[in-house]
């Protein structure tokens, strides 16, 4: 059974950052498409990043792009947000998601983790 477990989360200045991990177990990831999604209340979830595993490309929202930065550890089985100059509207409850390439639909979350960046 697939299992996505998010860590790193936190409070940091505007300006700051942070890094946010994902340990994935269950199965190989090779086919998969690895991400992290945001949401605050009231709102849906949001797309910020995306990584494809086998191949490594890389896919990013336009509101973080220059700014933040997924990665992959193929070793230990994790997924990586690098977060750098964070502002406040990146407040949100960070998720990592899975979903197999070919399907369409994300199968696959973890518990989220809560980025709050003050003024």
């Amino acid at each position: 059974q697939v299992q996505l477990v998010e860590s790193g989360g936190g409070l940091v200045q505007a300006g700051g950052s942070l890094r946010l991990s994902c340990a994935a177990s269950g199965r190989t990831f090779s086919n998969y498409v690895m991400a992290w999604f945001r949401q605050t209340p009231g709102k849906e979830r949001e797309f910020v990043a995306a990584v494809k595993w086998g191949e490594g490309s890389t896919y990013y929202a336009d509101s973080v792009k220059g700014r933040f930065t997924i990665s992959r550890d193929n070793v230990k089985n994790m997924v990586f947000l690098q977060m750098n100059s964070l502002k406040p509207e990146d407040t949100a409850v960070y998720y990592c998601g899975a979903r197999p390439i070919a399907i369409n639909e994300w199968k696959y979350w973890g518990q989220g983790t809560q980025v709050t960046v003050s003024p």
